[in-house]
């Protein structure tokens, strides 16, 4: 990580509703020194994760991003794992677990983490970088944390 995380959570835990959750993911791709990422919010009515930030992804492929069934490609199997689904190389992935369009971002190393809570699927927050990388295990439990505090404020401004 090329920064200390703190001020991503005091962040989260000051606001008590309204978070500006593009400037959110801004500082999440900076503190990771990533590129690209995405923030899902999981629709309790239709079961879709629907796109609330993004930055680095292409135009064009925005439209495939904008909602996404659980099961489907990282963010929908992180989702339906409940655990982060990672890659060293998007690029060159056999696995089936990225979809094709997701090698039109032209990024190598990536991960989608789960926002759980008390065990309750909130979203998705997903980040990249532009090279192969394997995220270390300090670093998935801190993108699993702040999914946790990312998952509070949504309760809070739900209530």
């Amino acid at each position: 990580m090329r920064t200390n995380t703190s001020s991503i959570y005091s962040s989260l835990q000051s606001v008590p509703s309204a978070v500006d959750w593009q400037l959110l993911l801004s500082d999440i791709i900076e503190a990771f020194d990533c590129t690209t990422g995405t923030i899902h919010f999981l629709d309790e009515g239709s079961q879709l994760l629907k796109l609330q930030a993004q930055q680095g992804i292409p135009e064009f492929l925005l439209p495939k991003m904008q909602e996404i069934p659980i099961g489907k490609g990282m963010a929908g199997i992180a989702a339906e794992r409940r655990e982060p689904v990672e890659m060293c190389n998007l690029q060159t992935d056999e696995s089936g677990v990225a979809r094709p369009a997701a090698r039109e971002t032209k990024v190598e190393g990536s991960i989608a983490a789960p926002m759980m809570l008390e065990g309750e699927l909130h979203g998705v927050l997903g980040i990249a970088k532009p090279v192969p990388y394997d995220f270390t295990e300090e670093e998935v439990s801190e993108l699993m944390k702040i999914g946790e505090e990312m998952s509070r404020c949504l309760i809070r401004g739900k209530e």
